[in-house]
């Protein structure tokens, strides 16, 4: 099964190129130009992985990235910087990134990335079912 991520740069050239070399190596890939689009996107429909550039107009990575883990917890985000910081790095992954890259994304890196934020997507997914299983089967003396 393929992975489904969202892209989101505002560089329209760039989300042109890694959406059609992501879709080459066999991803579902949606893309957006700002945080704000990404967000509206990730009320309808679900993804493995988010691919995110940190740095953009309007809303930035990190704003988006405490947004979206309000929206959706269990979503792993792969952030995308030209200008990668210690300190911002520690600050984003604190705040919930799964991983942070340097532009430009050497494209191996990323789909190893993805498949593991899948990966790991599937199995906050799975523990939370468990939980709420188990919260049912103690609440109606199971």
């Amino acid at each position: 099964m393929s992975e489904k991520v969202l892209l989101v740069d505002d560089e329209k050239e760039f989300l042109e190129i890694m959406s059609e070399r992501m879709t080459a190596r066999g991803m579902e890939v949606t893309t957006a130009n700002s945080a704000t689009k990404a967000l509206s996107i990730l009320e309808k429909k679900t993804f493995d992985a988010i691919v995110m550039d940190f740095q953009m107009p309007g809303m930035d990575g990190m704003e988006a990235l405490k947004a979206i883990k309000n929206l959706k917890p269990e979503l792993q985000i792969i952030l995308l910087t030209g200008y990668a910081t210690t300190e911002k790095t520690v600050e984003a992954m604190k705040v919930g990134a799964t991983d942070f890259l340097e532009k430009p994304a050497d494209l191996e890196s990323l789909t190893q990335k993805i498949k593991e934020a899948k990966t790991e997507k599937m199995l906050l997914v799975e523990k939370r079912t468990e939980d709420k299983i188990k919260e049912i089967l103690q609440r109606h003396g199971g």
